[in-house]
């Protein structure tokens, strides 16, 4: 029986919705369900909650007004760690979890940065992952240094709900404006300020005029821009929302192009407050004359975890061996997965329901062997997924406990026509339900149920070689608990071995994992040899083998060696299948773990529209880079795709070494589900923990001009250098759930993937020609190899952006493409431009696949020819004049500009010999 059009077209409605797992919605203008999660790590202190409560308040009516009497915030849940203690105000979560949570509060990236952030890795106008604040910040010790929480909180809620970006930087914080000036970089132009050295030692400080650098010709590295403390101008928030005048987000009218900000480069150089104003958010409401009340709060307490596995043993568990490879799995997470503390129960499910166990709480191995006893051994009858649901329901209220927050887990590989009976109870119960999709005909019905709970979708093909049953129940680990407690998954391999009957390979085991180390292997038909050897060259030979199971497991008491452990599997038979998985949890509950997480962009495409994984790799919340990283992704049928993921800035990534690696994903085989799988491995030569300051930060305040003078703050905590290096090898393996693409037919598909964006463009001047780079593209964005490139220049930035294939066009015989995501490097010497009018030069790129489907044009470069004047003593604002070279100078001046929709400039020294520059 097939499912009705309306259900079908509300499970479409959640799909579409993607994989953000923030529980927030909007309602008649107020921002409800809400949750800032206090990270276990945070030692217990009342006040936090307060000053939360005070952020909020102070945040929702400081947005109000910035959104034009549009948004508030209605409802906020704080979640409370477990280790504080209990409170008769503080309730039991329901679907609430550190998963979901909007804020996190939680101890810096690295010791003494407190500065807020948003963690930002999607395109413009997309969500945003989470807002990271910290306890010395939420409590008001970074006052002075960031501004008021309240204001600070509505600078991260932009980046975080509506996709808009930095009108600051760090990195560029001064540029050359088309006006030929120096100006701090900054939204709108008419906030005032002077750009001073400021110097402090001890009690004594110096100011004196900023310098210009002699190769960049911009201002030297120690000059900032100190804003007047009484302004005017009322923008914009994601400048400095701290400024007391600011209340408002740039608008078309007093939005600047010209400075380098991520706004600019992220959004094609819209204002923020247009991105805003083409949010769902916005166009789904109307502004209202009626102040807000007060938003009201939710105090949840984190207790211990509640679980029922509802287990399918329904006819068709009978078929491809699927029985025996769920109780493995079910095995492994009873054995590894599920953290001491928990209550577990069990249900059976096929044509009805059989409570096998009742809550269980493990304290100790005893329990967890308890529970293994009720696996099923038998598969036979139809499928009744509500009558299992219910069973489980039952087994909450049994053991006194209410389903608010309780888990389900339910594995099943069959269809039923009734599962959308109890799609409102499981809704109404304030249970989550993590669905374990096995084979190519579970239910679809259940994934709405994952969506409306806040669970998660996972899935396994009938390939036991992929091992990804067990890398679904791998994934169960509590959302809730402190990551230091969690079972990291370090190795997850299998092979169908035909002639080569042997499976050898090494797993690492980095110093920052170690306890409860569980090496887990399975197999079809007969039991294998198995040898495994620690870092030392001993050999480990106490495997307990369960035969019934067909699989062997080795746990290390301690903490196990760190160092590469060597693994031989010796297959018995042939066409054996065999897997291998290993877990180990923190060394040190003080020192967090080396971490990777997975996902897509969204849970559901349609052919052709592409997709991106992202997988990011963490130290806490220090991002590791120089890592590789691989995506694995198997189809319904189970064919596998490897991706090597990238953190390059271009193509689909969106920032350079920030943690995150990203690819598209084009390689549709076939209609109906993919699993992903994400593999990181990282060296002492490679990898490296990121000491940059992430972007989608508030601004730090280095001082104010109150009248004619700074008062400075103290000076933001910086490292000497970006990276500090990893001095060991690691390796983890995540899932990353599943996700479902439709409409893809059978027999080979058009090439409808032109090559990605290039974004990186650059050019500098060399005597007489120019250079250019820029990262590759691909022939399917930033996959395989374009066919050509198309350069063009012109005199004018409009006529380039807006006619590109009427500009100047370039030769580029001789220039052919590299592999996707190579460095490419271009030389050439302009022609037929005007030597008397061409102060600036504009460049541009396409590229064409072999199907001719061509980019979207690149970002725009800019040459050009001036130098600026040092600011003179007293100037009262940021602005110098800016006075055109003489074109016969020794170390001519180049100024490289990056445009999308407007100049934005870099000033770069390029030496000449002792020749004129006289080329245009």
């Amino acid at each position: 029986m097939g499912l009705p059009r309306g259900f079908i077209c509300l499970l479409l409605l959640y799909l579409l919705q993607g994989s953000d797992t923030s529980l927030v919605r909007l309602s008649e203008n107020g921002y409800e369900d809400i949750i800032i999660a206090i990270d276990p790590a945070v030692p217990e202190d009342e006040t936090i909650i307060e000053r939360i409560k005070e952020m909020v308040t102070t945040a929702s009516t400081y947005m109000f007004e910035a959104t034009e009497k549009r948004f508030f915030f209605r409802n906020v849940s704080i979640l409370i760690p477990e280790s504080w203690k209990s409170r008769p105000e503080y309730r039991g979560p329901k679907q609430e979890s550190y998963k979901h949570a909007d804020v996190k509060i939680a101890p810096p990236v690295l010791e003494g940065r407190d500065e807020p952030y948003t963690r930002q890795f999607t395109e413009c106008g997309e969500k945003a992952e989470y807002i990271h604040f910290t306890p010395d910040f939420i409590l008001g010790k970074k006052g002075n240094e960031y501004g008021p929480s309240g204001r600070t909180f509505v600078h991260e809620w932009a980046h975080l709900r509506w996709g808009v970006f930095d009108e600051y930087s760090k990195d560029k914080p001064f540029y050359s404006a088309s006006s030929k000036k120096i100006e701090a970089t900054r939204c709108s132009l008419r906030i005032t300020g002077l750009n001073r050295v400021y110097k402090c030692q001890g009690d004594s400080c110096t100011t004196r005029s900023c310098r210009t650098n002699s190769t960049t010709k911009l201002y030297e590295k120690d000059c900032q821009f100190f804003p007047d403390k009484v302004q005017s101008e009322k923008a914009s928030i994601m400048f400095m929302q701290s400024i007391d005048s600011v209340t408002e987000f740039c608008k078309e009218e007093n939005h600047n192009r010209d400075a380098p900000t991520l706004q600019n480069m992220k959004c094609e150089y819209r204002s923020t407050w247009d991105v805003i104003s083409s949010s769902e958010d916005f166009l789904s409401s109307m502004p209202t004359e009626t102040p807000p009340s007060p938003p009201t709060f939710s105090l949840l307490k984190i207790s211990e975890r509640v679980v029922c596995l509802v287990l399918d043993v329904s006819g068709s568990m009978s078929n491809y061996d699927r029985l025996n490879r769920m109780n493995q799995a079910a095995q492994y997470f009873l054995m590894q997965i599920i953290e001491d503390g928990s209550r577990v129960g069990m249900v059976h499910f096929h044509s009805q329901a059989i409570i096998k166990s009742q809550l269980i709480q493990i304290q100790t191995d005893t329990q967890r062997s308890q529970l293994l006893k009720y696996l099923p051994d038998v598969a036979s009858g139809g499928t009744s997924i509500c009558s299992g649901i219910r069973s489980a329901f039952e087994v909450f209220k049994t053991g006194g406990f209410q389903t608010d927050g309780a888990d389900i887990v339910l594995l099943t590989d069959g269809e039923d026509s009734t599962a959308k009976d109890c799609i409102n109870e499981v809704k109404d119960s304030g249970s989550v339900v993590y669905f374990i999709a096995l084979g190519p005909l579970a239910d679809e019905a259940v994934i709405n149920m994952t969506e409306l709970t806040g669970g998660k979708h996972l899935y396994s093909t009938d390939q036991a070689q992929n091992n990804g049953l067990i890398d679904a129940f791998g994934a169960l680990a509590s959302e809730n608990a402190d990551v230091t407690q969690k079972s990291l998954q370090l190795e997850s391999k299998g092979v169908m071995l035909n002639s080569n009957l042997w499976l050898n390979d090494t797993v690492v085991i980095d110093s920052t994992v170690g306890k409860n180390t569980f090496f887990l292997v399975t197999w079809k038909t007969t039991a294998p040899g198995i040898s495994l050897w620690d870092p030392k060259g001993t050999q480990i030979t106490n495997f307990t083998i369960d035969m019934a199971s067909r699989m062997a497991y080795f746990s290390i008491p301690g903490i196990a060696q760190v160092g590469t452990w060597t693994y031989n599997l010796e297959a018995k038979a042939n066409q054996e299948i065999l897997t291998i998985t290993v877990n180990s949890r923190a060394a040190n509950s003080s020192v967090p773990p080396i971490t990777v997480n997975a996902k897509m962009n969204r849970d559901t495409s349609s052919f052709p529209s592409p997709m991106i994984v992202y997988a990011e790799v963490l130290q806490g919340y220090t991002p590791i880079i120089g890592a590789h990283v691989t995506a694995i992704i198997e189809s319904i049928s189970g064919k596998i795709t490897e991706l090597e993921l990238l953190d390059n800035g271009a193509g689909a990534d969106a920032f350079k070494d920030d943690g995150v690696y990203s690819r598209y994903f084009t390689a549709y085989s076939e209609k109906g589900r993919y699993s992903l799988k994400v593999r990181a491995d990282g060296g002492a030569n490679s990898a490296r923990r990121s000491l940059q300051h992430l972007s989608g930060r508030a601004a730090y305040i280095p001082g104010w001009v109150v009248d004619g003078k700074i008062e400075g703050n103290e000076p933001r905590p910086e490292t000497t250098e970006d990276t500090q290096p990893v001095l060991e090898n690691f390796r983890r393996t995540a899932s990353g759930g599943a996700f479902v693409v439709s409409n893809v037919s059978s027999g080979p598909l058009p090439d409808l993937y032109p090559p990605s964006q290039i974004t990186d463009l650059q050019a500098v001047r060399d005597g007489e020609e120019i250079t250019l780079t820029w990262t590759a593209p691909g022939d399917d964005f930033d996959v395989g190899k374009a066919q050509q490139y198309i350069i063009r220049i012109s005199e004018n930035v409009t006529d380039l952006r807006d006619n590109f294939d009427g500009a100047l066009q370039v030769n580029t015989t001789n220039l052919l493409p590299n592999e996707a995501n190579s460095k490419e490097t271009f030389a050439f010497k302009p022609e037929n431009v005007s030597k008397e009018n061409a102060t600036y030069i504009f460049i541009a790129i396409k590229s064409v696949d072999k199907s001719n489907l061509s980019s979207k044009l690149s970002n725009i470069a800019q040459v050009a020819l001036f130098t600026p004047q040092a600011e003179p003593d007293g100037s009262p604002h940021s602005g110098v004049s800016i006075s055109t070279i003489v074109l016969s100078v020794v170390g001519a001046v180049v100024l490289v500009c990056i445009i999308v929709s407007a100049t934005v400039c870099i000033l770069k020294n390029r030496r000449s010999s002792s020749r004129a520059v006289t080329t245009f």
